[in-house]
């Protein structure tokens, strides 16, 4: 066991692809350990000798915990011989789920770097899908809504942009619209077939808290404007409920969750309704 300093430690994550693997399992873990606090340092596209020379060095100066996920053999042969030398731990995140495939498939595999992100069909799904919610963004074209996998609306702040572009990203055509107190809304939302609508809500609390930041963050001031008003920002959720119920939108709570959290949910409320139609 090799001791921190302080609360801190050293987390050296190797990927001879973008590496976007490697960081969300070592920040999935590293999250469970509240005292302390990992320094990254990412290496992505580490696919030579020459590069790999760079990464060993800054491993020696500041010795920690390698994750690697690496297919050439001789790469990932004297990175662990490096890591034996002085002593440090290291692992391939990728190795032991390949070995349960292999041995389950009963086949090798075909080692390709960077084989996730083919330009295949889900590919340009995806960059569709961007396209569409980057164009319909904010209420921006309803006259497209009924193109859409999923629309999104609430009230401001309830971080429907974010979640619509992560959506995209998983290639979940996402629009979303506002829900503005005293302002109707677009007629094309009422006849929606096609798409899920889904209401992201939150308690006002949670509102007035990230939009106080919103307004600091702009330079704004913050007095008794109605955006952060207690009272009125009570009003905005209740009448995001209320079209909510008349128009049997899904409901969903975000005021506790992330992102990534509140996306996953829409995902499977989409997936539950794409299983239950004809």
């Amino acid at each position: 066991m090799v001791t921190t300093t302080g609360s801190y430690f050293h987390l050296h994550m190797i990927s001879d692809s973008t590496g976007e693997t490697i960081i969300t399992v070592a920040r999935a873990v590293a999250a469970q350990y509240a005292n302390v606090t990992p320094v990254e340092h990412v290496y992505p596209l580490v696919r030579s000798q020459k590069q790999l020379d760079r990464v060993l060095a800054e491993i020696e100066e500041a010795p920690g915990i390698v994750l690697f996920t690496l297919l050439e053999k001789d790469l990932v042969e004297r990175l662990q011989a490096k890591c034996q030398e002085i002593n440090i731990p290291s692992l391939s995140i990728i190795d032991p789920v390949m070995q349960l495939f292999q041995a389950y498939l009963g086949t090798q595999t075909s080692r390709r770097v960077g084989a996730q992100h083919t330009l295949n069909a889900e590919y340009f799904k995806r960059i569709d899908a961007l396209n569409y919610s980057m164009m319909h963004d904010d209420g921006q074209h309803v006259e497209g809504l009924e193109e859409a996998d999923v629309v999104l609306v609430g009230v401001s702040r309830t971080s429907k942009t974010p979640t619509s572009i992560y959506l995209a990203n998983r290639g979940v055509r996402t629009a979303n619209v506002p829900l503005v107190l005293g302002i109707p809304i677009p007629h094309q939302l009422e006849t929606l077939k096609k798409p899920l609508v889904v209401s992201l809500h939150a308690t006002p609390e949670r509102l007035i808290q990230v939009r106080q930041n919103r307004l600091l963050g702009i330079g704004a001031r913050t007095g008794d404007d109605a955006y952060i008003d207690r009272q009125a920002v009570a009003e905005e959720v209740a009448f995001s409920r209320r079209l909510s119920l008349k128009y049997d939108w899904a409901l969903l709570d975000v005021t506790r969750r992330s992102i990534e959290e509140t996306a996953a949910a829409i995902m499977k409320l989409y997936a539950d309704r794409q299983r239950q139609r004809p």
